[in-house]
């Protein structure tokens, strides 16, 4: 385990001089660890030490796993999930800021299960949704949805989704891993742990060994598209020109003024107002007979 805490140390150093190089990838690890009989804070360090990640996201984590910074040091923030043994939890061996709770849509079915909650984590110019959806197929849209309104900038919801098929939603891309990461039973795969992003590129996605829990852990490497890329999602087009409409007067009056000072503009000819008169009143034109032409005038034509 030691091999490994200097592992981290290292790493550390080539996060800081890739921060001083401008540079802002991210290595992300999402593991849904199983509650009691899955992966423990053990399980959790090795992998630490194995793949170094900027960011861990951990779903079903218990009451054990927040002795992790004892084993690898680094940061920790873990938000329980009302009426369950276990939570959602982040680790980063960068300093972390306290995370947020955003309450979840719930069902209103009699029976239901506890509410579930989505735990929002920054790191550097990105906000990560860590979840644990439903496994209800309409619920978990409306909670993708919701967390999905909350967000603004470039940001990635990524966890496990429970969801079966596709999510499609503008602006946001799954970028995650396509394989399955999860055996249903031994019989029936899914892909249940995923990442849809907005604002960030994914150079590298990947499913790694599944351990002690059912679920397969999912890695990404990413980092921030241009600011050019981003354009203001949250904003209208208006608001992004930024014209202000009195400034928009001045412009149309300037443009007209130029246009009727122009030399090169257009002049439409008028007839003058008293050279107009009525049908009844107009003279006609005097016809004016042709000169007779020579007999040697009409043998020319």
């Amino acid at each position: 385990m030691a091999q490994g805490v200097r592992g981290i140390r290292r790493r550390k150093s080539e996060h800081h001089r890739e921060h001083q190089s401008g540079a802002r990838n991210l290595r992300v690890i999402s593991w849904n660890l199983l509650r009691l009989t899955g992966a423990g804070v053990k399980d959790v360090a090795a992998l630490i030490a194995r793949y170094q990640p900027d960011l861990l996201l951990m779903q079903e984590a218990t009451e054990e796993v927040t002795s992790l910074p004892s084993i690898v040091g680094g940061h920790f923030r873990r938000e329980p999930m009302h009426g369950r043994i276990y939570g959602l939890a982040a680790w980063s061996p960068h300093p972390l800021p306290s995370s947020q709770v955003l309450p979840l849509p719930v069902s209103p079915m009699p029976g239901r299960v506890p509410p579930r909650i989505a735990q929002i984590v920054r790191v550097g110019d990105i906000t990560f949704a860590n979840v644990h959806l439903s496994h209800g197929q309409i619920l978990n849209r409306r909670q993708f949805f919701c967390i999905a309104r909350s967000l603004e900038g470039p940001s990635a919801i990524i966890g496990d989704y429970n969801a079966i098929g596709p999510i499609k939603l503008a602006e946001f891309s799954d970028i995650g891993p396509r394989q399955p990461t999860l055996l249903a039973n031994n019989i029936i795969s899914f892909r249940l742990d995923r990442c849809m992003a907005r604002g960030l590129s994914c150079t590298a996605a990947q499913v790694l060994e599944r351990g002690p829990s059912d679920h397969h852990p999912i890695l990404l490497e990413m980092s921030v598209e241009p600011a050019t890329v981003l354009a203001g999602a949250e904003q209208s087009v208006l608001e992004r020109v930024r014209i202000h409409p009195a400034t928009l007067r001045l412009n149309v009056s300037e443009w007209l003024r130029a246009i009727s000072a122009s030399s090169d503009r257009i002049n439409v000819a008028q007839h003058p107002a008293s050279g107009r008169k009525s049908r009844r009143g107009r003279k006609k034109p005097v016809r004016v007979p042709p000169a007779p032409q020579s007999e040697a005038e009409r043998h020319l034509r």
